[in-house]
């Protein structure tokens, strides 16, 4: 009977160390491309005297459009929270979606950023004495 050579065969989904760590290398280039072209999180406030570089709001807050400045007369302040003027809407003082305001000037984040919506967050300066 004559020998037969025995044949390594690779299965068609191993590959060499060098072709891994080329993949490696690869599929970290392309996330951190993707990942690191934007910064993650929100859009900037605008400067103000107290912060002349603007600051920035948090997506959790924004998604991206759901915040703005608005006037002092746009919030009021009474023994139950603040209320927001153009709702109605009252944010007890312990409320979680109340945040302290960078700039010392009300920040109103409403779904959708609609004048007549639910608030997601109310960034408020600090309370005088």
């Amino acid at each position: 009977m004559p020998k037969t050579a025995k044949v390594n065969q690779k299965s068609a989904h191993a590959r060499s160390p060098r072709a891994s760590s080329a993949l490696v290398a690869f599929w970290v280039i392309v996330g951190s491309g993707v990942f690191g072209a934007a910064p993650a999180g929100a859009h900037d406030a605008l400067p103000t005297a107290a912060q002349p570089n603007g600051w920035s709001y948090p997506f959790s807050c924004c998604s991206g459009y759901d915040c703005r400045a608005v006037p002092q007369t746009a919030i009021s302040e009474r023994p139950e929270g603040y209320v927001i003027q153009g709702t109605g809407e009252v944010l007890p003082y312990r409320d979680a979606r109340l945040k302290d305001s960078p700039d010392g000037e009300f920040h109103w984040c409403s779904v959708a950023g609609a004048n007549d919506s639910r608030t997601i967050c109310l960034f408020v300066p600090p309370r005088s004495y």
